[in-house]
């Protein structure tokens, strides 16, 4: 008697764009995404995001040097920062003198998504980006990094947080970050403001 022939798995296809970025994501970094397209990034677990206007915020990364990772779409920067300090900015904005002011300064934390820029890089090993459909990277609106993560480890240790004031790590801390983003908001906020035609009645 002839024994059956076993059954093959179907061969797996190979992944899509959205699926490597996706990978890249969960995989390299340890960062939840949500399904659906485009690829979007769980906010609140492994960091929260500061979302300045893009004047404002690359005005205030001249002033701060290397920091953590920062991504840019439309006309809004995002700065990712430690998870945790949605809740504290606030507390934060007002000991810094800035609470009466209006500043477009918005934090996402727990709840929020945030799209997934373009892995800079498929891992820590230097290969190339995960493959893209044509005119996808770079197509008005998609989200970019300015400064991309770096490894799980190196992002953990670079997010600014409060108990980084005096410490010696390279992580930039919260509140300097913070009042320097501030600042730049306002600066802009002003010049707008002084280039508005004065109204006559």
């Amino acid at each position: 008697m002839v024994g059956r022939l076993p059954v093959l798995p179907e061969p797996r296809q190979p992944l899509g764009p959205d699926d490597r970025v996706r990978h890249w994501y969960e995989n390299e970094l340890g960062w939840a995404t949500v399904p659906g397209r485009p690829v979007r990034l769980v906010v609140g677990r492994r960091f929260d995001v500061l979302d300045v206007p893009a004047d404002a915020g690359r005005a205030a990364l001249r002033h701060l040097g290397p920091a953590s990772p920062v991504a840019v779409q439309g006309d809004r920067i995002r700065l990712l920062v430690a998870a945790g300090t949605k809740e504290e900015l606030p507390g934060l904005l007002e000991w810094l003198e800035w609470g009466a002011v209006a500043l477009d300064l918005v934090a996402l934390g727990p709840g929020a998504l945030m799209d997934a820029p373009v892995p800079p890089r498929a891992g820590s090993s230097g290969a190339r980006p995960p493959a893209l459909a044509p005119g996808r990277c770079g197509s008005q609106g998609a989200a970019v990094w300015l400064r991309p993560p770096g490894t799980e480890c190196e992002v953990e240790t670079s997010l600014p947080t409060l108990s980084a004031v005096g410490a010696v790590t390279g992580a930039p801390d919260l509140v300097r970050l913070v009042d320097t983003v501030a600042t730049q908001c306002h600066r802009i906020r002003l010049r707008r403001a002084c280039a508005q035609p004065l109204a006559f009645s």
